[in-house]
């Protein structure tokens, strides 16, 4: 087994919370349309217009919002009060002024993992609000290196990786998304490290690989990462 040199780190829901937040905006937002549809209406009309507009507005705070408001629109045959949209667009200034709360563990292990690796921090969103959050994390000083993307491909994980000198075989990214942040990089050689936090988002699910891949990698949280980096170092798994 080559030994892992890198080691990535997703950055909302990974280090930090984040899609709690977007939860607890939708139900307002339900709320704030109850009058027009129902519950599970509003939720599939959101989560289909944020499908259909991911590829112009990217992930992140202002593309929900923005797909906050086509719904109500919508939903509403463009009768919407503009005091509705005026709310939405508070709620979504509320998320992106939410003091950063960082999860479990999450200081701790990219201390240790810094210590005989090179770290990186690879999320995907609005710029902006990555370099606001990493800002107020009191981590950015951990990492060798920060990678914001627009979405996370198999090909974005090797430039990023041969961009920081390194090969996927001999990388290791942590996350809390199968979609983003393990399957992508088991695809091109490295390792996987999928961390759950949470109810996942539906357009970042996937099935996981199977259990025994050898470079697929499951922990209930961030404290059992350094173990895990030291069982690879070792030739070992846990």
């Amino acid at each position: 087994m080559r030994k892992i040199l890198t080691v990535g780190f997703d950055a909302d829901d990974t280090l930090w919370q984040n899609e709690a937040f977007f939860r607890l905006t939708q139900a307002h937002f339900v709320d704030l349309l109850s009058d027009y549809a129902t519950s599970g209406h509003l939720h599939d009309r959101l989560l289909a217009a944020e499908r259909r507009n991911l590829g112009q507005y990217g992930f992140g705070i202002k593309g929900f919002v923005l797909s906050m408001i086509e719904t109500a629109i919508e939903v509403t045959q463009g009768r919407v009060a503009a005091t509705v949209i005026a709310e939405i667009m508070a709620a979504g200034r509320e998320m992106l002024d939410h003091p950063i709360e960082l999860l479990p563990h999450a200081q701790d292990a990219v201390v240790a993992a810094a210590r005989d690796h090179q770290v990186l921090l690879i999320t995907k969103g609005d710029l902006l609000d990555q370099e606001r959050k990493l800002a107020q994390s009191g981590l950015g000083d951990l990492f060798h290196g920060v990678e914001i993307v627009s979405d996370k491909t198999p090909e974005a994980y090797t430039k990023i990786f041969a961009r920081h000198g390194g090969v996927a075989e001999r990388a290791l990214m942590v996350g809390n998304s199968l979609k983003s942040d393990v399957i992508p990089v088991i695809s091109v050689g490295g390792h996987g490290v999928h961390i759950p936090h949470g109810e996942p988002w539906a357009l970042e699910y996937a099935e996981p690989p199977e259990a025994s891949h050898p470079r697929y990698h499951a922990l209930p949280d961030l404290g059992g990462l350094s173990a895990l980096l030291g069982a690879l170092h070792n030739g070992n798994t846990l």
